[in-house]
């Protein structure tokens, strides 16, 4: 949507007209020339005259702006104590009003008016508060939304007026409006209005994330090319090249920082719906196919058996069958399924297809008991975090299906992570309004981020896996799959921490890999959103100064759990009093069953 603000209009009707051709006016609730402030006393109210906003039939398409010639930092007691009153006046009656949207400007000082804008966040209901900011005032901005308790009602207003030195922070924020002052635009050769090329990069960053613009001018132009429509065009026109979604994109419209919890894939059984999803991957089952041909390409046996493991609704055993064919190899091919439901479509898909070139098997493998051993075992139970879906569990349970010399699809996956800023995520955690959602990794397609220092990798898993482990069934029967790590990250910017974003890159087989990664993204592949590790509470950071996170795979008899903590580090000493705590100890938030 299209607003416009025009600050030499000084009448609701006038403004009303010369916005016709836009979607909301944006006005200030007082005139400019009211001499209230002066005249205030504690028992004083609006009066018509002052007002500029007023009773009309079109009044709640308004955003109204509150007077930013207030002085609610003022030494002079008499004035501070007068301005604060104005405000608490114009939001009592901008809510009279119903106005959706009320505009408070950031000003240099900012520690009693953080205060005031909190008593006004508490006092509305259905109006929305966003702060007008600058391009270099974020300090001030993230100061008063942590003074304001990152409140769900508020917004921020970005004016694009400034520096575009550094603005990927602003990406991270929750951007609800961007004023373009018209005088932030040039002409093109035919005098029409445009933005620099660092404006339309930046914007179009911006409308990703469908904020509502205004247009913001001093007064009506008197140019015929320089109309106050044609500026709306322009942004139109913006809008109208932003990069076609890819498939990623596509697949993943209406999920852009959507929280989800991650599968419970021993616990629950997947519906029909959720094979139907995962199977679309192209680009997932290609990299599997390549991988089960160059393994039979390089075993060169008479006969090779291959056993799937997990195999769903049978995406892997077709492109087993393929590689076969493809390799000129003669495989002898079992498929093995737990879920009661989906290992119905695979009988069918016997009967249908497959015939004599698959056995098809109804059995959890860590208890499988074949009438013999593999050649290669091929398995799809990597998560968003590479071992968050029990990959490691279940294959250390399968493993004994293998031959000696045999081999494992996938043969490793390293999960990676980095320093994240979002308020959005972190404002969706909060919504749930309890400890447990603020403790739990989301897998999530990741847009209004910004990540703060380049990923490093925690942790490795392979398979088969050769360390001693006990028996199934003992009390520490998985401590080998635990995992501590402590990694340090350079910050390149001023932020606030959020939280811990989590990757996985796998190799399938030799030089053959799947990866979330972003070094590494496998061009196409959708199958995995990114996990989010939120904090409890956000960290300040600074440039230049490092970050430790500290992460823990935990697991007992019936449960595998992430625990996580960060510590912040100033010319080389850790920062004790703004560490956060260890998050989800002995799994009390969030865990994955194992069984």
């Amino acid at each position: 949507m299209f607003g416009l603000e025009i600050l030499s209009i000084q009448d609701m009707d006038e403004l009303l007209q010369e916005s016709r051709d836009f979607d909301f006016p944006v006005s200030q609730i007082i005139h400019q020339n009211s001499t209230i402030l002066a005249e205030l006393k504690p028992s004083a109210s609006l009066t018509l005259n002052d007002l500029l906003l007023h009773e009309h039939p079109q009044i709640q398409q308004f955003t109204g702006c509150i007077s930013n010639w207030v002085d609610t930092e003022s030494e002079n007691s008499v004035l501070q104590k007068q301005s604060e009153r104005l405000i608490q006046m114009q939001v009592q009656y901008s809510v009279h009003l119903g106005l959706e949207r009320l505009v408070f400007e950031l000003p240099l000082k900012i520690t009693n008016y953080a205060r005031i804008i909190s008593q006004a966040l508490d006092s509305v209901y259905y109006t929305k508060i966003v702060i007008r900011t600058r391009l270099d005032q974020w300090e001030n901005w993230n100061k008063l939304r942590i003074m304001c308790g990152h409140h769900a009602k508020l917004g921020l207003a970005l004016d694009l007026s400034g520096d575009l030195d550094d603005v990927g922070q602003w990406i991270a924020e929750p951007v609800k409006l961007i004023f373009l002052p018209t005088g932030l635009f040039l002409k093109n050769a035919k005098g029409f209005p445009v933005l620099s090329k660092k404006h339309q990069e930046f914007m179009r960053r911006l409308l990703l994330t469908q904020p509502d613009i205004v247009i913001s001018s001093l007064n009506v132009p008197h140019q015929e090319n320089m109309g106050l429509v044609h500026y709306k065009e322009y942004c139109q026109y913006l809008f109208s090249t932003l990069p076609k979604p890819d498939v990623i994109d596509r697949f993943a419209s209406g999920y852009h920082d959507y929280l989800q919890a991650p599968l419970q894939p021993l616990m629950d059984n997947l519906e029909s719906a959720t094979y139907q999803v995962f199977e679309k991957d192209p680009i997932k089952y290609q990299q599997y196919e390549k991988a089960i041909y160059q393994a039979l390409v390089d075993r060169a046996q008479d006969l090779t058996v291959v056993f799937v493991v997990g195999a769903g609704r049978g995406p892997l055993v077709d492109r087993a069958i393929r590689a076969a064919q493809d390799a000129n190899r003669k495989i002898k091919l079992y498929a093995l399924e737990k879920n009661p439901n989906a290992i119905l479509t695979l009988r069918q898909r016997k009967l249908d297809d497959w015939r004599d070139s698959v056995q098809v098997y109804h059995c959890d493998m860590r208890f499988w008991n074949p009438p013999e051993q593999c050649d290669i075992l091929v398995s799809e139970l990597l998560g968003s975090f590479g071992d968050n879906e029990l990959s490691p569990e279940c294959l250390d349970g399968a493993q004994r299906l293998i031959k000696q010399g045999g081999i494992s699809i996938p043969c490793d996956y390293t999960t990676f992570i980095s320093p994240i800023s979002s308020a959005k995520l972190y404002m969706n955690t909060l919504d749930f309004g309890d400890l447990k959602h603020t403790e739990t990794p989301y897998v999530v397609k990741f847009r209004q981020i910004r990540e703060l220092s380049k990923t490093k990798p925690i942790w490795k898993f392979e398979h088969p896996n050769n360390e001693p482990m006990m028996p199934l069934g003992h009390p520490h029967f998985n401590t080998h799959n635990t995992r501590y790590s402590s990694v340090l990250f350079d910050i390149e910017h001023d932020s606030l921490l959020h939280g811990i974003a989590g990757y996985f890159e796998s190799t399938l087989y030799k030089n053959i890999i799947i990866s979330i990664h972003p070094p590494t993204h496998s061009p196409g592949m959708f199958s995995w959103f990114p996990i989010f590790f939120p904090l409890r509470k956000p960290i300040h950071v600074f440039a230049g100064s490092q970050l430790q996170v500290n992460f823990w795979r935990c697991t007992d008899a019936r449960k595998v759990w992430y625990e996580w903590n960060v510590i912040p580090i100033v010319n080389g000493k850790e920062v004790v009093g703004d560490a956060s705590v260890v998050h989800n100890p002995q799994g009390r938030s969030s865990w994955i069953g194992l069984q």
